[in-house]
């Protein structure tokens, strides 16, 4: 009955319609169109040739396809274990209540995140050059070293490389989210363990661990999905190649290579949704392990 007295409108659906409309033709569209490019050959400017799976086919074959995944996710695991694990212990030492200066320092950890992913791996492409790069001048000058040495050329350093660059720029982005879990779990759990005779140490593992885990959670498959998509460090670090020996090439920048440098935008379509698909898994996988039943 109260239902009945309530008036029902549809002006408000004119409302919401502007952000559908939006995200039909530049979001639902394009998802749709890549779909069926990828069971095509096309190069931009003659029309689409329908292959079938011929395209999925070869990227299951592809050997460069599967390093540039073995890269992205060996830069990927290097740079998001240390960081979350930091990011942690930053975010439960700067919710202390009798910490003095903890904007302070909230700020100052966050501050690499606004710097944007490209300047980031340009300036430490400069640091890291092989003749003039600050690196090798302050460590030459220090007496440490007798001749430069070409940074560039050893795959495992670049590789880490990446790693630390991911690390640097969000380790105050992670520690933010933890914070904003922190400050939502009550101080009568950890005071009633305190009264118990419990540790910190054993506060921080029996309570506030199991109490984060939707935040830890969220952690992990946000940051799979971003570091699938690791592009703009390792690109600009070395000018787009891939170098050493594709040592660096992420799968995005094997996509971006395919596309757009070489035109093959079917085959471009085809990594794009494969990548979808291992992003996909993957987080099923994170969720299910995470909360599995013991």
């Amino acid at each position: 009955m109260f239902s009945n007295a309530i008036k029902k409108d549809n002006y408000g659906y004119l409302f919401i319609a502007p952000f559908f409309i939006i995200f039909f033709i530049f979001g639902f569209y394009p998802i749709l169109y890549s779909l069926y490019l990828s069971f095509t050959n096309w190069n931009g400017l003659d029309a689409p040739a329908f292959v079938g799976f011929e395209n999925y086919l070869r990227a299951f074959t592809d050997p460069v396809f599967f390093k540039s995944l073995f890269n992205t996710f060996f830069i990927w695991i290097i740079s998001v274990i240390p960081q979350l694990t930091v990011s942690l212990v930053l975010a439960v030492i700067l919710t202390e209540r009798y910490l003095k200066g903890k904007d302070f320092f909230r700020a100052v950890f966050f501050f690499p995140n606004i710097v944007t992913a490209a300047s980031l791996g340009l300036l430490v492409s400069l640091m890291f050059d092989w003749k003039s790069g600050s690196v090798n001048q302050m460590l030459l000058s220090l007496g440490i070293l007798n001749d430069a040495i070409d940074w560039k050329h050893n795959p495992l350093f670049m590789r880490l490389l990446v790693s630390a660059i991911l690390f640097f720029q969000y380790f105050g982005y992670s520690m933010l989210i933890y914070i904003a879990g922190l400050q939502g779990i009550s101080h009568e759990y950890s005071e009633a363990a305190q009264i118990d005779g419990a540790s910190k140490v054993q506060i921080f593992f029996k309570i506030t661990i199991p109490l984060l885990k939707p935040i830890i959670l969220f952690q992990v498959i946000t940051s799979l999905i971003g570091g699938v998509q690791i592009f703009d460090q390792p690109y600009m670090l070395t000018e787009g190649s891939g170098a050493p020996n594709d040592s660096t090439l992420t799968s995005v920048m094997y996509l971006y290579r395919t596309a757009f440098e070489q035109n093959k935008f079917g085959y471009g379509a085809t990594l794009a949704f494969c990548l979808f698909l291992v992003i996909g898994i993957l987080s099923i996988i994170s969720f299910v392990v995470s909360y599995r039943k013991k």
